[in-house]
């Protein structure tokens, strides 16, 4: 350490080592910021639908966009929950993808996913209540706004969540 360095500056250079941010891949299977995200089959009964919105998503000009509808209902949280016999809250999410050809095969694979009970899970959120929450899969739930945000541009998306779904069986 240098005179003018204080030793409780470390821990706020976290990626100065180059190591860079964690990736979606490291994301989805690894402790991120403090919380442990685990694939553990126990999503509750909700329904998956999709439409085509007449358009494109940013970094995918010349295609339209799948709307992917996740709707889940309040329910009553099973052996599999946090908190078994206890409420949960239920959810409403859009989730997005190029309408290419890559992007409609990501969606079939999703729904695969969805009807396997693999992309959604029950889990206390930071203010204690037990909610429906994604899983091990990344969504993108924003149209735009960065591959940060939730959103596009992201020219890896699609390739990673093929990968991260063909880890978990769904090919």
């Amino acid at each position: 350490m240098g005179s003018g360095q204080s030793s409780d500056k470390l821990h706020c250079n976290r990626y100065l080592d180059g190591q860079g941010p964690p990736s979606l891949v490291q994301q989805a299977n690894e402790e991120v910021n403090g919380k442990h995200r685990e694939l553990n089959d126990c999503q509750p009964e909700g329904h998956m639908t999709w439409v085509i919105l007449h358009k494109d998503l940013p970094g995918f000009p010349d295609d339209n966009t799948v709307q992917i509808n996740y709707i889940f209902p309040e329910g009553i949280q099973t052996e599999k929950h946090p908190h078994p016999g206890q409420p949960h809250a239920g959810l409403r999410l859009c989730a997005y993808l190029p309408d290419n050809r890559e992007g409609r095969r990501v969606l079939k694979l999703m729904d695969k996913a969805f009807n396997q009970k693999l992309l959604f899970t029950v889990a206390t959120n930071e203010d204690g209540e037990d909610v429906v929450a994604t899983a091990s899969i990344p969504l993108k739930t924003q149209a735009e706004g960065a591959s940060r945000d939730g959103g596009y541009p992201d020219s890896e998306y699609l390739k990673t969540v093929r990968k991260l779904l063909k880890d978990k069986g769904i090919e």
